[in-house]
C-alpha cells in the first residue's frame, strides 16, 4: 500500500532499473517537463478573459495534492506525512476564499498565480527527479535521483527508497528477476 512514510534503505539495497524503467522514468520525466511547458507558456494569462483560471492549471490540482507529500518527503528526507498535501490545500482553500472576499469570485487572479507557482515547483521538481532518475538509473523512487547524483559526484553513499506508488518498483522487481 502506497504511504507517505519516509522509509530510506541502506545504499546498494535496491535494484536498479534495467532498460525498461528507465525508459519509464524518462517518459514520465517528458510528461512533468511538457506539463511544466504549458504552464510557462500560460504565465501571462492565467485567467481567461471571461474571469476563470485556465482549465491547464486545474489539471494538476488533484494529481499536485496527490503527489506533493512524496515530493518533499521522499525528495528532501523528511517525514512529514500528508503534511505538505494538508498544508497545500489549506493554502489554496484559504486563497480561495480571500479572493472570494476581495473579488467576489473564487477563481479569482491570486489563486490562479498561487496554484501556477506551486505546480510549476511541484511538477518541475519531480520532472527534473524522473530526467535525471532516467538517465543514471537511480534505483528505487525517482525523488532520490538528486541524492543518487550527488552521491556519485562526490562518493559519499546515500540512502535509497523503494517506490511507493505507480508502476516503477514493480517495474524494477521484474527487470531485476530477468538478470
Amino acid at each position: 500500500m502506497a504511504t507517505t512514510d519516509l522509509r530510506l534503505d541502506e545504499p546498494g539495497s535496491l535494484p536498479k532499473p534495467g532498460p525498461v524503467g528507465r525508459l519509464a522514468r524518462l517518459a514520465f520525466g517528458l510528461f512533468c517537463a511538457w506539463y511544466v511547458k504549458g504552464l510557462i507558456e500560460v504565465t501571462d494569462s492565467l485567467v481567461t478573459s471571461d474571469g476563470h483560471v485556465r482549465t491547464l492549471i486545474w489539471n494538476g490540482i488533484l494529481p499536485g495534492l496527490f503527489l506533493v507529500s512524496y515530493v518533499i518527503n521522499i525528495g528532501f528526507s523528511r517525514a512529514w506525512r500528508k503534511w505538505p498535501a494538508i498544508v497545500s490545500a489549506v493554502v489554496i482553500l484559504s486563497v480561495a476564499g480571500i479572493g472570494y472576499l476581495v473579488e467576489g469570485a473564487v477563481e479569482a487572479a491570486l489563486l490562479a498565480r498561487v496554484i501556477w507557482i506551486w505546480e510549476l515547483y511541484v511538477f518541475s521538481h519531480l520532472g527534473f527527479a524522473f530526467l535525471i532518475a532516467g538517465l543514471i538509473g537511480t534505483p528505487g523512487c525517482e525523488m532520490r535521483a538528486f541524492h543518487d547524483l550527488y552521491s556519485r559526484l562526490t562518493g559519499k553513499p546515500t540512502s535509497e527508497h523503494y517506490c511507493p506508488i505507480g508502476p516503477l518498483h514493480p517495474i524494477d522487481q521484474w527487470e531485476s528477476r530477468l538478470s
